[in-house]
């Protein structure tokens, strides 16, 4: 009976060590996976008004105190019409020296706003 309880304990022993080391050994490669995904692109974004664009290809924003020129990637989302004078977002992403740009959002023009009234006054007649 003794030798079996020394047995019994034996094995209970081992087995916590084990499975210890075991716990131990996934902790250690999770940070390693995680250092093997490659990250992605950070997303950039500029605002700006347009001072150059050519369709599908260029487009230059002039942004505070600076002018940015970005290529636009060939599945590069657009909304709203692209025109010199209208203010823009650019998302864009970098590669190497070159900014591309990934998706271009037009601003809604504002009316002025004794435009607006006017408009509201004719609409109340």
């Amino acid at each position: 009976m003794k030798r079996i309880l020394v047995v019994l304990v034996a094995l209970l022993a081992m087995v916590a060590f084990v499975s210890g080391a075991v716990a131990q050994d996934k902790k250690a490669e999770k940070p390693a996976a995680a250092a093997d995904k490659p990250k992605a692109p950070k997303a950039l974004k500029a605002s700006g008004t347009v001072a150059a664009y050519e369709a599908g290809k260029t487009i230059k924003v002039k942004a505070k105190d600076k002018e940015l020129a970005f290529e636009i990637a060939a599945d590069a989302k657009v909304k709203g019409e692209i025109k010199v004078g209208a203010n823009v977002t650019v998302a864009y992403k970098k590669d190497g020296d070159k900014m591309i740009a990934t998706a271009i959002s037009v601003a809604a023009e504002k009316k002025p706003k004794a435009e607006k009234k006017a408009v509201k006054k004719e609409e109340k007649k």
